[in-house]
């Protein structure tokens, strides 16, 4: 998607304001933006048609859930990986892939209960078609997680 170029500062406000916390209400979103609740509403009605908010989501801690082990895997490929993007969205286990530039095809975030299930979800990686190679390296700690700022 091409940069929306006509984002005004209350648009901004409004986007940040949503980012800390989605489920405000459209009252409360007006009164910080100067608007009433009905302008609020509207302002992101239109933020949505325009592919600026793309979905609304809840942020799970991931080790409440028992996902204690992130991985960043490196993908290495013997063919263009452009075009395998359901194959790497059926390992439920990957949060992200992104095709990259550079000695590998794709990079992949990934998210296990244990080294274990990691290793598993290789095991998955090297069953997909021009895959010859993974390089995993599992984060020890995450110091912070950000959205793009508005």
């Amino acid at each position: 998607m091409a940069p929306v170029d006509n984002l005004d500062n209350t648009d901004r406000v409004l986007l940040t304001l949503l980012q800390q916390d989605a489920g405000k209400a459209y009252a409360v979103l007006g009164k910080a933006i100067g608007l009433s609740a009905g302008a609020a509403h509207e302002r992101v009605r239109k933020l949505r048609e325009r592919g600026v908010i793309r979905r609304t989501r809840v942020d799970v801690d991931p080790a409440a859930l028992g996902l204690g082990v992130l991985a960043f895997v490196m993908v290495e490929s013997s063919a263009w990986m452009g075009d395998s993007a359901d194959a790497f969205a059926a390992i439920p286990e990957i949060e992200e892939a992104h095709v990259i530039a550079g000695s590998a095809s794709i990079l992949v975030k990934v998210r296990t209960a244990t080294t274990e299930q990691l290793q598993d979800v290789l095991r998955r990686l090297y069953a997909i078609d021009g895959v010859c190679g993974t390089q995993a390296t599992v984060a020890l700690e995450t110091f912070f997680e950000r959205p793009p700022a508005p």
